[in-house]
């Protein structure tokens, strides 16, 4: 059996890899980006925004310091290390993982992968058709070669080409309430199952944020981005922005600011998929008209929709590309 490089190593490997793709006009990004665009229909503005949030906060000492926080010491990946109290201790690896990726959240994957080869485990990915976890798993290989033997991505689809699962020691997936019970269906009890379920994303704006027309404009800007993330079908997809009252701009302000944000992202960040949700957007903005309780802003499409102050009673809409 091969010896695992130093988690030092990999992290390091991580890092530099993830430093490489956060360069827009890095080749395997460009051709990754244009396959994610093809898949899911979204801009390759929006794509491009999405894979700057992937892999820009992806450094060693970062992904390091989520490793110590958890298990006290980076040593403890590497072999038995003396712990004042408690003795020598070790973190010994799962084994075989296998992590599912998002449909939505573009490349949300790597970072289970990447612990997982931080903690010595082999790692397959269920990667997307567009196999951008396989290019990055490239260009990590590329950078640590020990690593090339431990890692794997492929696409499948359906029970015909499915991996069986009960050859892993752990599984990580990525997916609806349904889609995580037939996972975990599948899995002998003695197994590891780490499921993330939908979710959603909300804001907060303080007052202090909102002491002028530009800082104003720029938390807008910022916000509407968020909105359109991944369509607004991801789960850091912003829907709800709670505003501050007691500020120079006032809640109302913000909301006619939030409206032209929305008309100048959705211009670079729309999807293909435009239509998608837009049928629901537009009920839920007549129906805003008719109660005229609160105030909406929308395209002629319908393509996005902020509803300014509805009513406390009303749940959420949680539509894609809705505020």
């Amino acid at each position: 059996m091969v010896k695992p490089p130093p988690v030092a190593s990999t992290l390091a490997a991580a890092g530099s890899s993830a430093a490489a793709w956060s360069d827009a006009a890095f080749a395997p990004r460009k051709r990754a980006r244009d396959a994610v665009c093809s898949r899911t229909g979204y801009s390759s503005a929006a794509v491009d925004r999405a894979l700057d949030r992937l892999f820009e906060p992806l450094t060693a000492a970062a992904l390091g310091a989520t490793i110590a926080a958890e298990l006290g010491t980076l040593g403890v990946l590497d072999g038995f290390v003396e712990r004042p109290g408690v003795g020598r201790v070790r973190a010994l690896p799962l084994g075989r993982v296998c992590v599912i990726s998002s449909r939505t959240t573009v490349g949300v994957a790597l970072i289970p992968a990447i612990f997982a080869l931080c903690a010595n485990c082999d790692v397959l990915v269920k990667d997307r058709e567009d196999g951008l976890v396989a290019a990055f798993f490239d260009t990590l290989a590329e950078t640590l070669p020990a690593l090339r033997e431990r890692m794997r991505a492929r696409a499948w689809r359906g029970d015909d080409d499915a991996i069986d699962l009960h050859g892993f020691d752990g599984v990580v997936a990525f997916g609806s309430d349904a889609t995580l019970e037939r996972i975990s269906a599948l899995l002998p009890f003695s197994r590891t199952f780490v499921a993330y379920p939908n979710k959603t994303s909300a804001g907060y704006v303080a007052r202090e944020d909102l002491c002028d027309e530009t800082a104003a404009a720029a938390i807008a800007r910022a916000a509407a981005h968020d909105a359109l993330l991944y369509d607004g079908e991801g789960c850091l997809s912003l829907h709800l922005l709670f505003v501050e009252r007691g500020a120079r701009v006032t809640p109302e302000r913000f909301g006619q600011l939030l409206g032209r944000a929305f008309d100048d992202a959705a211009r670079t960040d729309a999807a293909l998929r435009s239509a998608s949700g837009g049928a629901a957007r537009a009920m839920a903005r007549d129906l805003a008209a008719f109660r005229g309780s609160s105030t909406t802003y929308a395209d002629p499409q319908c393509s996005y929709l902020v509803t300014v102050d509805p009513p406390e009673h009303v749940d959420p809409l949680l539509l894609p590309r809705t505020l």
